[in-house]
């Protein structure tokens, strides 16, 4: 496989020079991951959309939360799932396997959660992601409680919509464009 070809396949000229902030954003994911992700070399065409697009996610999946970062890359991979977005499912499996420890439970969350041995709290959590993903007009208060009884505040409830909207929309931007995963993902926390 090539790694020469562009992450999505629009030719996106690039309309805005990258901040200095941006640069050493990309150094520092060169730093820690060994990689800029292709999801942001995409973003990066534009610096308000890139900048626009990197505050949510950090918000979303790093900020302080009632959800560890475990979880919010489980919502990820269940919602990528049923999308079925390549490049989510490979970034954020990996995600899975390098947060848990556990490279099977990457590659069961990638194919069918359902089958991963999961807490309560976690399996609830996922049922909600994956409702919301599917039927997002048959959410109820129903659905909520039982968040709730797995241990979950009304924030976290929050958090878990919120991690489930944002890869929705993530997913249609990665399919629209076809955007591919950084090869690297393919090996990483095997």
């Amino acid at each position: 496989m090539s790694t020469s070809k562009p992450p999505v396949a629009l030719e996106l000229p690039q309309e805005t020079p990258l901040s200095g902030e941006t640069e050493a954003y990309f150094a520092k994911c060169r730093e820690k991951l060994g990689l800029v992700p292709n999801v942001l070399t995409a973003y990066s065409f534009n610096q308000d959309k890139f900048d626009a697009f990197t505050a949510m996610y950090n918000d979303l999946m790093l900020a302080d939360s009632g959800l560890s970062k475990l979880e919010r890359e489980m919502i990820a991979v269940a919602v990528s799932a049923v999308n079925r977005c390549f490049y989510c499912l490979t970034a954020h499996g990996a995600a899975v396997r390098q947060l848990s420890g556990d490279p099977e439970l990457g590659e069961l969350m990638v194919m069918n959660y359902r089958v991963a041995d999961l807490s309560q709290r976690q399996r609830a959590m996922l049922d909600f992601a994956v409702k919301l993903t599917e039927r997002p007009a048959e959410i109820l208060e129903t659905d909520r409680q039982a968040l709730r009884d797995a241990g979950f505040s009304d924030r976290d409830i929050w958090d878990i919509a919120s991690v489930a909207a944002f890869f929705n929309m993530s997913n249609r931007v990665a399919a629209a464009t076809d955007m591919r995963p950084n090869p690297e993902y393919h090996g990483m926390a095997r």
